[in-house]
């Protein structure tokens, strides 16, 4: 099998930063999703959504020399909002942004266990486990 494991991750990539650009502009578009919503979220979820969809994809989808850099940098961002949320926001935080959180934390380990496969792959010349 000659999957492009680099190619599933951006396209995972790709999708989650189109959640984020939605969902982040929704409420910056106006519309209250019945919730208290923390002033600066849906503006940091608009921007890495954007950042994911438009540079991230592409540097994940060429195997880029900052491929790895920039999803551990994405992954890392997420996990440092995703603590801020619980420890400074925690009596105020939405489970829904928490529950969002977390879905993109989970789907960027995804894309880093992808990007690994690959890079492995690359390094061999061959498929995992075969």
């Amino acid at each position: 099998m000659n999957i492009k494991w680099n190619k599933v991750a951006s396209a995972l990539a790709l999708i989650i930063g189109a959640m984020a650009i939605y969902a982040g502009g929704q409420v910056l578009l106006g519309h209250i999703p019945g919730y208290y919503v923390i002033d600066w979220l849906p503006v940091y979820n608009f921007s890495v959504g954007v950042i994911t969809f438009f540079f991230t994809t592409i540097i994940l989808w060429r195997n880029g020399k900052y491929a790895l850099t920039a999803a551990i940098a994405t992954l890392g961002v997420h996990s440092l909002v995703m603590i801020i949320l619980l420890t400074a926001y925690r009596s105020v935080v939405a489970a829904d942004s928490t529950r969002a959180m977390t879905i993109r934390i989970v789907v960027w380990i995804v894309i880093l266990g992808l990007m690994i496969i690959q890079s492995r792959r690359n390094k061999t010349g061959q498929e995992p486990g075969e």
